[in-house]
């Protein structure tokens, strides 16, 4: 099945871009009267008729709208640091899009060694991924954003009632290297099996790790400490490790 992109749409029509109807048109070789399949990166499947095939822009009647196409049964974000390699993050992108993520937050920790990253060419990677992987929904790439920063934005850090009631709603898991006595680490798989809510977010740290202070602050924010095995990981593998790992405990 040959998927296509458009955000230029409206109740009868739809109109596909410049690299859209190139590749419609003189890669696939459609023409008019074809009927091909247009998503419209927020979960809708349009089932379409080709009435225009120039390959500079592109123009289809919408048959058919299919809501909700390709979704998956729970809500995930990852935050993430960028690795120093770029490729490897982007390798992130490109496979948690493909089990199914929701959002991806580029984090700086104060142990990164990437302090600057830009998402043009990881949304356009995720773009791909969607496509590829036949879902509707294009993951939102943020800007990045410092830990303590993402971490401060939560809501009622000091409320433990509010936490108590989150937590049957929402899962939050940091998964970081060292042991902390006091705060014993589960696996993510014990964790993801007990959660009887759909919403859950993971934090992964840079090469070094997070540090004390920001493992400590997420503690506080109502986050479970949590490891991935016994395996030394990279970051962007212990990224795609745990959204594989909500993707199994999800999806049957």
């Amino acid at each position: 099945m040959e998927l296509f992109y458009t955000n230029d749409f409206d109740a009868a029509s739809c109109r596909l871009d410049a690299d859209e109807s190139a590749h419609c048109v003189r890669v696939l070789r459609h023409r008019v009267g074809d009927t091909i399949h247009v998503i419209d990166g927020e979960g809708t499947l349009l089932t379409c008729r080709l009435t225009d095939d120039n390959p500079r822009g592109a123009e289809a009647a919408i048959l058919e709208r299919q809501a909700d196409w390709g979704a998956h049964p729970y809500r995930l974000t990852v935050g993430c640091c960028p690795t120093k390699n770029n490729d490897r993050f982007e390798w992130f992108v490109e496979k948690a899009t493909e089990m199914g993520v929701d959002r991806i937050v580029p984090l700086i920790g104060e142990r990164s060694e990437r302090k600057v990253y830009k998402t043009e060419r990881a949304q356009r990677i995720a773009l791909s991924a969607t496509k590829q992987s036949l879902k509707a929904r294009i993951p939102e790439i943020t800007e990045p954003v410092s830990v303590k920063s993402f971490l401060a934005d939560s809501s009622c850090q000091s409320d433990a009632s509010c936490h108590s009631e989150r937590s049957e709603e929402s899962l939050r898991l940091i998964a970081y290297c060292f042991e902390d006595p006091e705060h014993p680490r589960t696996s993510i798989k014990e964790a993801l099996s007990s959660f009887r809510g759909t919403d859950v977010t993971v934090l992964i740290g840079p090469e070094g790790d997070f540090s004390p202070e920001e493992a400590a602050l997420a503690l506080r924010s109502g986050y479970i400490p949590v490891h991935l095995g016994p395996s030394r990981l990279r970051t962007e593998t212990a990224a795609v490790t745990a959204a594989a790992a909500v993707y199994l405990s999800f999806c049957p």
